[in-house]
């Protein structure tokens, strides 16, 4: 018997004494399976169920495959992964209109090795992290000029859903053109012309429509029907839905995505384009004003820093919570031995589940966008306040939410219906970036003779304190609606480097809320438990975020770990699939691997 499997035998026989049984065998992964010999491993099988794939050189990981291929094919021409990336989301609002967009907004995290600095002095947004530096792109939606905190309320005082979901009063003044922009101006190294050319290629040649892109357009059929412009942009003659097979072309939006490529800012957020938007405002009772469009603008922003185990870790900083909360979340769980608990056994998920409902309490408390509210930061992201966390999380029993703060009043939500892209390239530089218009196809309006739909991403805000949101977020003050101000988010592209100081892994999420817990998830059964990237990807997954006072399970936990939960006082529910964390691992002496998420079909890895 090997050493290790004696310690743990006499971990486990400590632990019946100290615990019981049941708490015990929940502490414990009873059946050790142990490798085989070399020898008997005649097949030569593979240690783990799923296999990342592997390129020589740089990768891409996206939704769907032509939009990975335009960001391979940036790098086979020389780009660089922001290049790439940029390439890539274009080419996401022609194929995965659902997600991919114009209309909407999101975040980039990017790290490149000093060495391609050239010595060029530290921007002034920028930090040293590891051997490069670090920088982080914010280019959320923000609110109207016109927008106020009553915004989204009926006449009785309580939050109005169709206005908050599906008029035009939901819709933010779109950040995703300026964001690409201004990552590319600072850090591309092709042409604008070159890095947008795929997109207009794939809207004028038309995308063939997937099984999966024909599944999502019959399911949103009856939202798009109710816009005239959507209809005729996204459906067949009569209403009718796209098939698989059949190709769906974009005239307008390649004129626009021309435009963009000629003109930069200026051939979105003024001209044509700029003047189908307010004029469609206008007509239909939205907000957004030719002011608001020109005065948009996307910010460059220092990233946040944390650590797991020595290993570097950059994440986004407000109006993305993702960042703040995924820090704090590593934070407490790093003072647990997770690895000696063992992967997804009822002793590991109920701390995580305690820490997750921890940090969703202060994130709802505190966070929103830093040019509005003062928030704790340095406290929230300190070791020590991680300590005293951790110290409130007791051994085998749930504290129910009612103990961590009082109960909202109603319940709200974010969409699940983001998309994630990674991008690693040569070089080592990587950038991970999130983009959404909150829900499948935003508000199912489309800006007439520009191709595009537009974001609901106003129910991001705080409608009404302690209603929630269409994610179940209960949240503060701190989001109310305000003019310019940017709504909260969940989104978290996050970046980890090795103990060296060199470039591992680049991963984020769609899933509303869940992004959090999915990317946390992901670092740890990479980092903590040692699963290949593949295996850290499809791995069951849990999510619990305070209000409401329940745990998410995925399909995949025996019902034994689930009893041991419920015994502990969880209470869970069978939820559908958690997120889609496509997700790259740069390789110490040189090349990729990729492993995109099997929760969503077609999503796709592009190696040079």
């Amino acid at each position: 018997m090997a050493a290790s499997e004696r310690r743990r035998r006499r971990r486990l026989r400590r632990l019946m004494v100290a615990e019981g049984p049941l708490l015990a065998l929940a502490s414990f992964t009873a059946f050790t399976l142990l490798p085989l010999s070399a020898a008997a491993n005649v097949l030569q099988e593979a240690s783990q169920r799923f296999q990342p794939q592997w390129s020589a050189g740089g990768m891409v990981a996206s939704q769907e495959l032509e939009a990975s291929r335009a960001g391979r094919d940036v790098l086979r021409d020389g780009g660089n992964a922001v290049d790439a990336a940029v390439a890539t989301s274009f080419a996401l609002a022609v194929s995965h209109p659902q997600a991919g967009n114009l209309g909407g907004g999101g975040f980039l995290v990017l790290w490149q090795p000093e060495r391609l600095s050239r010595g060029r002095p530290l921007g002034p947004q920028e930090r040293r992290v590891g051997q490069g530096r670090a920088v982080t792109v914010n280019f959320r939606e923000s609110a109207p000029l016109a927008a106020g905190p009553d915004l989204l309320l009926d006449a009785s005082g309580a939050v109005d859903r169709r206005k908050a979901t599906r008029s035009l009063l939901s819709s933010g003044v779109p950040g995703t053109v300026a964001g690409l922009l201004l990552a590319h101006r600072h850090y591309g190294r092709l042409s604008l012309a070159r890095v947008i050319a795929p997109s207009i290629r794939l809207a004028e040649q038309g995308v063939v429509v997937s099984k999966a892109l024909a599944d999502s357009l019959e399911a949103a059929a009856p939202l798009l029907r109710a816009d005239p412009e959507s209809t005729r942009l996204f459906l067949r003659p009569g209403g009718r839905p796209y098939r698989p097979g059949e190709r769906l072309r974009q005239p307008e939006l390649a004129a626009t995505l021309r435009r963009i490529a000629a003109q930069g800012e200026q051939g979105f957020y003024q001209g044509p384009v700029a003047e189908a938007l307010v004029a469609l405002m206008r007509r239909r009772g939205g907000l957004i004003s030719a002011d608001d469009l020109s005065g948009y603008r996307a910010r460059l922003q220092p990233p946040l820093l944390g650590d797991w185990r020595g290993h570097p870790v950059i994440a986004m900083p407000p109006p993305s919570s993702g960042g703040v909360s995924l820090i704090q979340l590593l934070n407490i769980l790093e003072g647990f031995d997770l690895a000696a608990l063992g992967l997804n056994s009822a002793a590991a998920l109920h701390p995580m589940a305690e820490a997750m409902n921890l940090a969703f309490r202060d994130r709802n408390r505190w966070l929103g966008d830093p040019r509005f509210v003062a928030m704790p930061l340095e406290r929230l992201l300190s070791q020590g306040y991680a300590d005293e966390l951790r110290r409130t999380i007791q051994a085998g029993r749930h504290r129910p939410a009612r103990e961590l703060d009082a109960p909202p009043g109603a319940r709200a939500a974010e969409s699940p219906n983001t998309t994630h892209l990674s991008v690693i390239d040569r070089d080592g530089t990587m950038v991970a970036t999130t983009t959404t218009l909150n829900f499948p196809y935003g508000n199912g309006v489309s800006v007439p003779g520009a191709g595009f739909l537009l974001n609901n991403e106003m129910d991001d805000f705080t409608a009404l304190p302690g209603a929630a949101n269409a994610f179940g977020l209960v949240q503060g003050k701190a989001n109310a609606i305000a003019a310019g101000k940017q709504p909260l988010s969940s989104m978290a592209p996050t970046l980890v480097l090795t103990p060296a100081g060199g470039p591992l892994l680049a991963s984020g999420s769609p899933g509303g809320s869940r992004i959090i817990t999915t990317v946390l998830q992901v670092l740890l059964n990479r980092l903590e438990h040692g699963l290949n990237l593949a295996s850290a990807v499809a791995a069951s997954r849990i999510h619990s975020q305070h209000w409401p006072d329940e745990l998410a399970v995925e399909q995949g936990f025996s019902l034994d770990t689930l009893q041991l939960l419920v015994a502990m006082g969880h209470r869970w529910r069978l939820a559908p699939a958690m997120g889609a964390a496509h997700s790259l691992e740069a390789l110490p002496g040189g090349g990729t691997l990729g492993a995109v998420d099997p929760r969503r079909a077609e999503a796709a890895l592009a190696g040079e």
